[in-house]
């Protein structure tokens, strides 16, 4: 297959990998020292990951605080919410579900209610509908994994005492993340051993995987201070424009709500989200139904249920997430294809 000839619409699944990261994982590779050893291998081991701890905290307004590296963000949201007997909503990515109660109050723009936020977990952003959330002070912990390099965020100014983060969400590579934590949180280790990762987090440190993360979390901040996810938005709101005009029976969803600048949601109710999915994989663009991690399961989006739509507009959703090498061009070709494919399955349905 020609991966040239494809348009790739699914950054929220994961970034491609940015050419600054790829430079900084092929010069990390020639550091060759274990980074727990005391000669001048294992130093410049050390010297390379608390570089790039310090990188990745100023791209994320964390100065101060405790950057643990994890292998990505699910076993962030482990560390941060197993055995603390958290709440939150169903609007929360599986990883962070899986350890919590999920029984806050979700409105139909997909806001979530928190009442205790010292005992609640919430998402700075949602993957499958990007709507952003307001993050009440003293929240336990959030999920940030899509708002890093997407929106400004500032971990010191949210009022929250960890966060969790993904490196191949912002152009980094796969198989690394970071939980963030105000310093002087107690927090117990789930992976003991060494002791690594100031004694949260044992085993050998990835130092090729954290190279990459601290190059693409700089790589996204200039990118903030350039502007460059102010055309992204102008670029999504062009493609949900294009699509109403030709199909406006479309839901798009969480579209009244403050949302990320590079996602569009859009149901049509009847039309499976996966049956969507492989027509426009065939058509040569690369799109989700839903988050990418549960993307394999046939069952309705849990979110969209959760913001009140009924099963089958719910199972009819789909997700296009574009990102900073997406052109006019891009989004224009794909609404074409899609709308083309939506005319073929109303008249079959008639």
């Amino acid at each position: 297959m020609s991966f040239s000839a494809r348009t790739y619409l699914d950054y929220n699944a994961t970034a491609p990998l940015r050419p600054e990261a790829k430079a900084a994982m092929s010069a990390a590779m020639d550091v060759i020292g274990n980074p727990s050893s005391v000669h001048a291998e294992g130093r410049a081991a050390k010297a390379l990951i608390e570089r790039a701890r310090g990188q990745i905290a100023t791209a994320f307004g964390a100065d101060g605080a405790d950057v643990i590296f994890t292998s990505g963000a699910t076993e962030a949201a482990s560390l941060a919410c197993a055995g603390r007997g958290l709440h939150g909503a169903k609007v929360e990515h599986d990883a962070v579900r899986a350890w919590i109660t999920d029984d806050l109050a979700v409105d139909a723009l997909g806001h979530v209610t928190v009442t205790h936020p010292g005992q609640s977990v919430l998402q700075m952003a949602n993957s499958e509908t990007g709507v952003l959330q307001t993050l009440p002070d003293g929240l336990a912990v959030t999920d940030a994994t899509q708002a890093f390099g997407k929106i400004p965020v500032a971990f010191n100014w949210l009022g929250v005492t960890m966060a969790m983060l993904s490196a191949h969400k912002l152009g980094g590579p796969k198989g690394i993340g970071a939980l963030v934590i105000r310093r002087g949180t107690d927090l117990a280790a789930q992976i003991r051993g060494g002791g690594q990762e100031m004694g949260r987090r044992s085993g050998t440190e990835n130092i090729v995987g954290i190279a990459g993360f601290a190059a693409a979390a700089e790589a996204a901040a200039r990118d903030l201070a350039d502007g460059v996810w102010e055309r992204v938005e102008k670029l999504r709101d062009i493609l949900e424009s294009s699509i109403a005009g030709a199909a406006p029976q479309t839901i798009f969803v969480g579209k009244a709500a403050a949302r990320l600048p590079n996602t569009s949601c859009f149901a049509t109710p009847g039309w499976k989200g996966e049956t969507q999915v492989m027509q426009m994989d065939l058509a040569g663009f690369a799109i989700s139904a839903g988050s990418a991690c549960s993307s394999g399961k046939a069952r309705p989006s849990d979110t969209l249920g959760a913001m009140g739509y009924d099963a089958a507009t719910a199972s009819g959703a789909i997700r296009v997430s574009i990102g900073p090498a997406t052109t006019e061009e891009d989004v224009l070709r794909f609404a074409e294809a899609w709308c083309d494919k939506e005319r073929k399955h109303r008249a079959r349905a008639a």
